[in-house]
């Protein structure tokens, strides 16, 4: 593996799923492939999950790490090639960039949509350039449009739990939010679900449709009760248009999922990635009932880091 951007880089998922197992019965076991390694975690976005599992990952495997909020701590970004630098960017990223390459082995940066230009979102300028000049393998620890970590850990924690099963429905339900938040996590877990040998529903109002580059394989329903019918996972998860970019829907019907409309599911198990707005997205019923994996989806963080730091190493 050369790097972890998306689903894109892994050539065998369920054989990378298998690793992040072997990896979680021992995790000490390639500590040698970190020696003399440093990792470097930039973020530009607040993170607690991402930053505390890779980095123990990469403590995990021997290597350094070193942690810059670059956001608050570097300098104004100018991302924009040829551009005169009279206003507010103060650092080029192409110079940015190479240096953090010289001081780093890999490097994983966080950074969020505007949720404002579509396309200037979508086309993950700052990670392409992050790429394009630092010369040295690069993960994302979430981006503009995927969390490819995030639904790594995902997959990992149905397959975890999906062994009696012979192939389970999986559902991702959009919940409600007072904030317009990304679409990187329901297109990264859609393009991980869509992998794998699962029955995959999701199911939102209709002018919330996600980007059909993520989405293709999936099943789409605009009917809640419809789509948790007999479901063996159902994944809450808020996002904000993509069509109508960046806004905030509030739908008349209520799409806030209940102990009571999962009566018609398989018993099934409850996700979200956190953070979570408790009561607002999901009640303390669900995610503090039996059968919700949100803190084993949490400590599947850490496997999934370190198997791709793992991978990542094997080819340096």
């Amino acid at each position: 593996m050369k790097q972890f951007i998306s689903i894109k880089d892994v050539t065998d998922v369920d054989a990378l799923v298998e690793e992040a197992f072997s990896v979680r019965l021992n995790p000490y076991l390639n500590k040698h492939l970190g020696n003399n390694k440093t990792l470097g975690l930039i973020f530009l976005n607040p993170s607690l999950r991402t930053r505390l599992s890779t980095q123990k990952a990469a403590i995990n495997l021997g290597m350094n790490v070193m942690v810059m909020n670059l956001d608050k701590e570097g300098w104004a970004l100018e991302l924009e090639d040829g551009s005169v630098m009279n206003g507010s960017g103060v650092e080029h990223i192409k110079d940015a960039s190479a240096v953090m390459g010289q001081y780093c082995d890999i490097i994983g940066i966080r950074c969020f949509p505007l949720l404002k230009d579509r396309k200037q979102d979508y086309s993950e300028q700052l990670l392409t350039q992050l790429i394009r000049y630092c010369k040295v393998p690069v993960i994302s620890l979430e981006s503009a449009t995927l969390h490819p970590l995030q639904s790594f850990a995902d997959l990992i924690m149905i397959k975890d739990k999906w062994k009696e099963i012979r192939k389970p429905k999986v559902v991702l339900s959009w919940a409600p939010h007072i904030k317009a938040l990304p679409q990187a996590v329901p297109n990264s877990f859609a393009q991980w679900m869509c992998r794998s040998d699962v029955d995959f529903v999701i199911t939102h109002p209709p002018e919330l449709e996600l980007a059909e580059q993520f989405t293709t394989g999936a099943r789409i329903c605009y009917d809640q009760n419809e789509a948790v019918a007999d479901a063996d996972f159902v994944y809450v998860k808020n996002w904000s248009a993509y069509q109508d970019y960046g806004k905030i829907i509030h739908p008349d019907k209520d799409w806030f999922l209940t102990p009571e409309r999962l009566k018609i599911s398989n018993q099934a198990k409850i996700m979200h990635c956190l953070p979570v707005r408790r009561n607002l997205e999901l009640s303390d019923a669900l995610i503090d009932g039996p059968d919700s994996l949100i803190l084993q989806q949490a400590d599947n963080r850490l496997w999934a880091a370190q198997t791709v730091l793992k991978k990542i190493l094997e080819n340096i």
